[in-house]
């Protein structure tokens, strides 16, 4: 039988014991609750980039500079360079006319979009998508080249570049705008077949 002391002393250890584990208890309640506002922050962060990085567009935009960029390079010698241009001016002047060519792509991708009223047309497209993808293109790049040879004065051919008659257009830039974008339009369309088929999963049969 405990006596009056040892009952004051069970008393005491009790209090001294329980508020700690509900201390415990409590800490790892909130520990929890971080742990789960975390995980699920990181997995909506996740799902956004995911849907981000299967856009069409930001597909169109990354192809188009691989494949422009490499295009842009190897037609250099097509115009005038200046003497006094580094390396790495003319790798910047690439780098800027690549970003102008993701313009004009994100701009034939949407107006082929209207037409057809879908973004997806790239996963089956017709001839006449992959024409009026190619035609916007072309038609951007010759008022472009006309400008930019003309009022703006931004550059000029050198003598290996062949030009239209009358026109005056760098056939270059515009056999770019004939051969790459069907190029781009199948590596878009095999980067994101996977996302096409797990929305038709989806879809109760």
């Amino acid at each position: 039988m405990l006596t009056g002391n040892d009952e004051t002393t069970m008393k005491r250890i009790r209090d001294f014991v329980f508020p700690k584990k509900l201390l415990v208890t409590r800490i790892m309640f909130y520990l929890n609750r971080g742990r789960c506002f975390i995980h699920s922050k990181v997995e909506n962060s996740c799902r956004m980039l995911n849907r981000w990085l299967n856009l069409p567009e930001w597909n169109i935009g990354i192809f188009s500079f691989l494949l422009n960029f490499v295009w842009e390079i190897q037609q250099m010698p097509f115009y005038q360079i200046p003497a006094e241009f580094s390396h790495s001016e003319m790798i910047n002047n690439c780098t800027l006319a690549t970003v102008g060519d993701i313009g004009i792509s994100v701009a034939a991708f949407w107006a082929v979009a209207a037409i057809a009223k879908s973004r997806q047309w790239f996963h089956q497209p017709s001839r006449w998508q992959i024409s009026g993808f190619i035609l916007v293109g072309v038609v951007i790049t010759l008022i472009f080249e006309a400008l930019a040879t003309g009022v703006l004065n931004k550059w000029q051919y050198s003598t290996l570049m062949p030009t239209l008659p009358f026109l005056g257009t760098g056939l270059l830039p515009l056999l770019q705008w004939a051969l790459l974008p069907p190029i781009v339009i199948w590596f878009v369309k095999r980067q994101l077949s996977n996302v096409r088929r797990g929305r038709l999963s989806k879809i109760p049969t």
